[in-house]
């Protein structure tokens, strides 16, 4: 009885802590990592609302970037942080496709994470260098069933956004160009613009000023509205893809066993964040927009996770891709 009494005692006590440290959350700096390259719209949206958080946090949040594998090995770093708020996980789709890309990965994505909300979503866009040919969204698919594997299509990397998207393209119009992996969509984007690579189907943010500046061709926005941020591109099916629609989002997670508590103030810090003013007005002039508050919860992340999940394993499984560890 002394045992079974002194085990609860401890368990209580234990938890007592746990519940005190988890009330004073946050005492010092978070960081939020960012499994994408510097420069690159994960990393554009990572401190925007990291700036955005520290305010309704009282305490600095800063952006750290662990790039590599498709956002796996900052992924596995959060997963094995300890589950006290400090360490989160800002990434994007590849959260979701990772499991078909590496069958060796070290985490599990729903297992070995809290979800906190969905926080950005938004669209791609069809590019190419400036001196391409191609007029149009249906003269460029053209052009790439003709060139064939002769057309360098640039990715950010296994598993990248831009990646993914050039999956579906392949998938859809029946094209199979020769991919170029970066380590990142800062040094792909580099190579575009000095022609060095010929197309690429980018983050909006990511292409925005390079499309209005010329350095770059714009053909199409992957998302079924045309994007305030470049209105005069079409949308994938007014451009003739019909029903060809491609969305990224972001999330934000902490390791699994972090206090609900805690999680609680993550998630209120989190959609102060996407309400702020400076936030949307900085979103809208890339082409993102944060999502609807309802979106922003643990509930809603945790389902949209499984949901593609669900929806990219086939795809990629289908495609025979495998990512390099």
């Amino acid at each position: 009885m002394k045992t079974i009494l002194a085990t609860a005692f401890a368990l209580g006590t234990a938890f007592s802590v746990a519940s005190a440290v988890a009330q004073e959350f946050p005492t010092r700096t978070i960081t939020m990592n960012m499994p994408y390259s510097a420069g690159g719209p994960g990393d554009t949206i990572a401190r925007l609302l990291a700036q955005a958080m520290s305010g309704p946090l009282k305490q600095q949040v800063i952006v750290e970037n662990t790039t590599g594998a498709g956002g796996s090995i900052g992924s596995a770093k959060v997963a094995g942080s300890p589950p006290d708020g400090y360490n989160l996980l800002l990434i994007h789709i590849s959260h979701a496709t990772n499991p078909a890309l590496y069958p060796k990965l070290k985490y599990d994505p729903i297992k070995d994470y809290e979800p906190i909300g969905l926080a950005v979503d938004l669209p791609s866009v069809f590019v190419a260098r400036k001196d391409l040919p191609a007029k149009n969204l249906e003269e460029l698919i053209a052009w790439m069933k003709t060139t064939k594997e002769k057309v360098n299509y640039a990715h950010a990397g296994i598993g990248s956004a831009s990646h993914l998207c050039g999956l579906l393209l392949n998938a859809a119009t029946g094209t199979q160009p020769t991919q170029i992996a970066y380590r990142g969509a800062g040094p792909a984007m580099n190579d575009m613009m000095s022609g060095q690579v010929d197309v690429m189907c980018d983050q909006i943010v990511n292409v925005v000023g390079n499309v209005d500046g010329g350095t770059i061709k714009g053909y199409a926005v992957t998302s079924t509205e045309r994007a305030p941020a470049l209105p005069n591109l079409p949308t994938t099916t007014e451009a003739g893809l019909k029903d060809f629609t491609y969305t990224v989002w972001y999330g934000l997670f902490a390791p699994k066993g972090t206090p609900k508590p805690v999680l609680d103030k993550l998630n209120a810090a989190l959609n102060v964040a996407l309400k702020d003013e400076t936030v949307k007005t900085r979103l809208a002039a890339l082409g993102a927009q944060p999502v609807a508050p309802e979106c922003a919860t643990p509930d809603a992340l945790a389902k949209h996770l499984k949901a593609e999940i669900d929806k990219w394993t086939p795809i990629i499984k289908n495609a025979g891709v495998v990512g390099a560890q």
